[in-house]
């Protein structure tokens, strides 16, 4: 798709869909929209910033003057409209600091002009950026930067309309110190060649949360034609043998869903402190290394990232209450392609697992904070990233797919990714398309009432599907006989059994009992880093002082928030293991990623 394809396709799109309204964003897109983005950046590690420009392409919905954005740390240095002479400075305002949105940048832009160009720089606190010294690397040679944009952190590093409900293009020019590889969620070249000036383009109309930038020591190894990977030299063949099924993921869910629109689908390894499983960033998912176990048992999240190039990236929530559209469906899709490809049986302890997350969660959560449709008004969207959207969102398909079977779903859901790629869509629309496409189908199979109770009720409803696991009653009878003296017979145990089997443990299992398994598993020391994390848990709750030093060097070399964040929120629960938990933390603090750093000290410092 060229870029004069993708700008008459995003305009024909704003015309014709609905805006939610974005609690999150000052963009008035409904005045004012900004279709394709021109960026030139410069890289610099010693000041741990970004600075150049952002060129923006105006598209006006009526007769206005003003440029509505978001900024979060940025420094504006000047703003200017092309006109007949060239391009020429505008007056701009920054408004109030907003705790969550940052500030308001209002943009003259005059009557006639259709481009913007906004010279700035980024702060070193910059949220949606983190910066890595040579030590904090494998390579200790090198630094690196990387970005995480979602939920609302792009505009911690690009002045831009950071909502959502925007579908915009970019083109980029990377200019990095000597040595080092930059790669965006663009078409990133294969080739080794490190000139230190970088050319990016994304024809796709993306949402802004999808920008992404990297910079580091990179090798790339290819895995198929269409798949590669990008990583620090001493993972790089790991990860190649742990993702090899990748290109068939993508096989698997074409059949199931439609074409992959997103020409290659290539992944980067990240260090150990990004703060996420993954994240989709479109071409590119950027990946977490503590899911490289030896053995793919942790590819799901390779499933998930990818399920994203149709539900996320082809079509997304229009703001962040509708997170579940993004989630839930991808979560529904992720399991189908690991069934697809490793069997009902894989797919259910899955499934089963991602369940009890969800359990906990409805238990730890406040009620409101448990409806799919959430109402967040302005509290910081980071803070809906629970197993709502995730479980509850993905059991609200396999109920729907239940109620009308699964061939008359999976053409619902292939029809519904095409309908609608390329868009943002809010709850309400697509209530609207269910109700049409679906319910008025195949009446007296669900009633509205049951969609609105799943979307807008809290907790589940009484009839929602409770995941299973006949691998997992295995597991629990062999647990009763170990418990009683008996061995346990692991062989062939994937980690889901091994996660199923420690966090089901009784909570009055012994501290002889602990030890006893601990020396015939040696799990303080395993490498797997959810059965790491899943064990050094339930260390911290039955004081179990042998995997202290573990546990402490694991706070200290991971940073990703799923393994880390329980960890302290358990060491807080007691006076002790709070203080304990902070001088870790004061020492892991700077490895880990803005993200990290805010989740950790709301639960170490809830009083500020």
């Amino acid at each position: 798709m060229n870029l004069c394809t993708s700008l008459v396709l995003i305009s024909a799109l704003a015309s014709t869909q609905a805006r939610a309204e974005d609690a999150h964003s000052y963009a008035k897109l409904d005045e004012v929209e900004t279709p394709h983005l021109d960026l030139q950046l410069t890289v610099d590690f010693a000041q741990r910033e970004l600075h150049g420009t952002a060129t923006y392409t105006l598209v006006r919905h009526g007769d206005v003057d003003k440029l509505h954005m978001d900024t979060s740390e940025l420094t504006i240095e000047k703003v200017e409209l092309i006109s007949e002479q060239g391009w020429q400075a505008t007056s701009y305002k920054l408004g109030e600091l907003h705790e969550s949105l940052g500030r308001e940048l209002v943009i003259d832009i005059g009557n006639v002009a259709d481009q913007v160009r906004i010279h700035y720089r980024t702060a070193p606190t910059a949220s949606g950026l983190q910066w890595l010294t040579p030590a904090q690397t494998a390579g200790k040679e090198h630094p690196f930067m990387f970005s995480q944009s979602q939920p609302i952190h792009a505009r911690s590093w690009i002045p831009i309309q950071d909502t959502p409900a925007l579908r915009l293009t970019y083109n980029a020019r990377v200019i990095t110190p000597a040595g080092l590889l930059a790669v965006m969620s663009a078409d990133n070249s294969l080739s080794a060649e490190r000139s230190g000036d970088y050319q990016f383009s994304m024809p796709q109309p993306i949402p802004p949360y999808l920008i992404a930038i990297a910079v580091g020591d990179l090798e790339i190894k290819s895995i198929s034609d269409q798949v590669a990977v990008f990583a620090e030299s001493y993972i790089v063949d790991d990860a190649v043998a742990e993702f090899a099924d990748t290109p068939r993921m993508i096989e698997v869910t074409e059949e199931l869903y439609g074409p992959y629109r997103w020409d290659r689908y290539d992944l980067l390894i990240l260090p150990p402190s990004f703060p996420f499983g993954g994240m989709e960033n479109p071409r590119l998912s950027f990946i977490t290394p503590t899911i490289i176990s030896g053995d793919r048992s942790l590819i799901n999240l390779i499933a998930h990232e990818l399920a994203h190039s149709w539900s996320g990236n082809l079509v997304t929530n229009a703001s962040w209450r509708d997170l579940w559209i993004n989630e839930g469906f991808t979560s529904y899709v992720e399991n189908r392609i690991m069934e697809e490809l490793f069997g009902k049986r894989r797919a259910q302890m899955e499934l089963a697992l991602g369940y009890q997350d969800l359990l906990a969660d409805l238990e730890r959560l406040d009620k409101e904070d448990t409806v799919l449709n959430i109402e967040l008004g302005t509290r910081h969207p980071d803070d809906v990233f629970s197993q709502i959207p995730y479980v509850k969102g993905q059991l609200f398909l396999v109920y729907l797919e239940q109620q009308f079977g699964r061939e008359v779903f999976d053409k619902f859901l292939r029809q519904y990714f095409d309908d609608f790629a390329f868009q943002s869509i809010s709850t309400e629309q697509f209530k609207q398309y269910l109700s049409r496409e679906l319910l008025a189908k195949h009446p007296d199979k669900v009633s509205q009432d049951k969609i609105d109770e799943w979307i807008h009720q809290p907790g589940l409803p009484e009839d929602a599907p409770k995941p299973e696991s006949d691998a997992f009653e295995q597991v629990e009878k062999q647990m009763e006989r170990w418990l009683k003296g008996a061995q346990l017979n692991t062989e062939g145990w994937t980690t889901h059994e091994w996660l199923h089997f420690i966090n089901n443990l009784p909570r009055d299992i012994s501290a002889v009992n602990m030890a006893r398994l601990d020396s015939e598993y040696n799990l303080t020391n395993s490498q797997n880093a959810e059965i790491a994390h899943a064990w050094l848990k339930l260390s911290i709750i039955k004081k179990y002082e042998p995997a202290r030093d573990r546990l402490r060097n694991y706070l200290l070399t991971i940073g990703r928030n799923k393994l880390v964040a329980p960890l302290y929120r358990e060491l807080a629960r007691t006076a002790d293991n709070l203080k304990w938990a902070r001088e870790v933390y004061q020492q892991a603090k700077s490895g880990y990623h803005p993200l990290t750093q805010s989740v950790t000290e709301s639960l170490l410092y809830p009083d500020g």
